[in-house]
């Protein structure tokens, strides 16, 4: 059966995300711990765009939890958490200009491509950074990070993962997807 888009989204739907994000919260303090669900509950329920987002990134693996309150913006950072890249969102290469120039064995989709139906942002890596300073994620996975212009005008885009109590940070061509390298998404309320 397939999934209901975002668009597509019941207020039943939404409530139910929003029970799903509370007991998350709850059971990661450590994750955002001088943080209160009563302040975040208060946004998401007068913001049904970022709500929506929200339900698309639980429902492709990414069991999102908020990381931090920004300060700057005003605005609290919710990332998808899953231990490993979102398994509904691997085996991907980075863009469409990469999914068009492969001749054969193309994935089904680009990560880019992704992100823009799911509506959220693709981790920078100092956002993947700042991720792994709640928690450790992706120790078998890695997940592909927002690339320079001048890395992806090469052929190149860069992805993250966590080995040896440290992130790395590395390369491949843009062309390639792997069963365990998927991305992270980002939204802001």
């Amino acid at each position: 059966m397939p999934r209901k888009s975002a668009s597509q989204i019941t207020p039943s739907t939404l409530n139910n995300i929003a029970s799903i994000l509370a007991i998350r919260f709850e059971e990661n303090v450590a994750r955002h711990p001088k943080l209160k669900w009563k302040e975040i509950e208060a946004r998401l329920n007068s913001n049904p765009q970022v709500t929506k987002i929200l339900t698309e990134m639980e429902a492709t693996g990414g069991e999102p939890d908020v990381i931090r309150y920004d300060r700057k913006t005003d605005h609290f950072i919710f990332v998808d958490c899953s231990a490993e890249s979102p398994k509904e969102r691997r085996s991907l290469c980075y863009d469409r200009t990469a999914l068009n120039a492969r001749k054969e064995h193309k994935p089904k989709n680009s990560a880019l491509d992704l992100v823009a139906t799911i509506g959220c942002e693709l981790l920078s890596e100092q956002e993947y950074r700042l991720l792994q300073e709640v928690g450790e994620f992706d120790l078998k996975s890695s997940s592909w990070v927002q690339t320079p212009a001048d890395i992806r005008e090469l052929g190149g885009a860069l992805f993250c993962d966590r080995r040896f109590g440290h992130v790395f940070v590395y390369h491949n061509g843009a062309q390639s997807y792997y069963a365990d390298r998927g991305f992270r998404g980002l939204v802001r309320l």
